[in-house]
């Protein structure tokens, strides 16, 4: 049975002192209100990763996520964080191709796979973003956009390294827009995402995959866009920064 998850991208928010009081709220809720069997993970900015995570320790639910990674393992790449980095400070996963990151640092399907290697090869579990912009949907293409992402990526992976994937779309358009994909929407791409990686992989390794939301989902429709049969969970931006609306997502399974 694939996990349920629900995943807090702080992104650039929070000063360090900020950071651990929000962790900290976090851990106590999810150790005092959250029952059910979902994985939580927690993605801060790196400076704050290693204190993060001492404070997640303890927690069987609570993990450690970075928001990036190098393809590099080392050497002259001056501002760069490896994957055995990430690894010996207690980091457990790692976001790959989120949109900011497509968008603004104009990382391509070559990056991102090599990104997706590296992390493995330590051992790491990648949650890798796909999701198209406006203009892909309005025109009718989203699913050829979505699909070329997963298989220019994903697709060169073997079975053995893919079974350590999770996947999370997020469409462009509903990021900080106040716009959200409604429970159907998201429930046509997931399922069609799936379909995708059975063509890739096979229909077992397809199935066991997590596959989260990650558009603008907050306390008031995650029980809704939870409910669909092929979505996992959620990849939570801004409602992560709040840890009352953070534990309400949640609970919405």
């Amino acid at each position: 049975m694939r996990k349920r998850i629900v995943a807090g991208n702080w992104k650039m928010n929070k000063t360090y002192e900020e950071a651990l009081s929000l962790v900290s709220e976090i851990d106590n809720m999810v150790k005092d209100e959250v029952n059910g069997d979902v994985t939580v993970i927690v993605a801060p900015p790196f400076p704050f990763l290693q204190s993060v995570g001492k404070l997640t320790q303890g927690n069987d639910k609570l993990y450690l996520a970075a928001q990036n990674v190098s393809e590099h393992e080392s050497g002259a790449y001056t501002g760069e964080v490896s994957a055995s980095m990430l690894k010996s400070v207690g980091t457990e996963y790692v976001i790959i191709g989120h949109s900011e990151r497509r968008m603004y640092h104009h990382e391509d399907a070559q990056t991102l796979y090599k990104k997706l290697k590296a992390t493995i090869a330590q051992g790491l579990k990648p949650i890798f973003c796909c999701g198209e912009p406006l203009e892909e949907r309005d025109a009718d293409r989203h699913f050829d956009y979505v699909g070329k992402q997963l298989h220019d990526s994903l697709s060169y992976l073997s079975n053995e390294e893919f079974d350590q994937v999770i996947v999370a779309y997020e469409p462009i358009w509903a990021i900080g827009t106040g716009r959200t994909a409604s429970s159907q929407q998201a429930q046509e791409m997931h399922a069609y995402i799936r379909e995708q990686l059975s063509r890739m992989f096979d229909a077992e390794a397809a199935f066991n995959c997590s596959i989260l939301y990650g558009g603008s989902c907050n306390p008031g429709n995650a029980k809704e866009l939870f409910a669909q049969e092929d979505v996992d969970g959620g990849l939570i931006g801004g409602a992560s920064l709040k840890s009352r609306d953070f534990a309400d997502i949640i609970k919405s399974f």
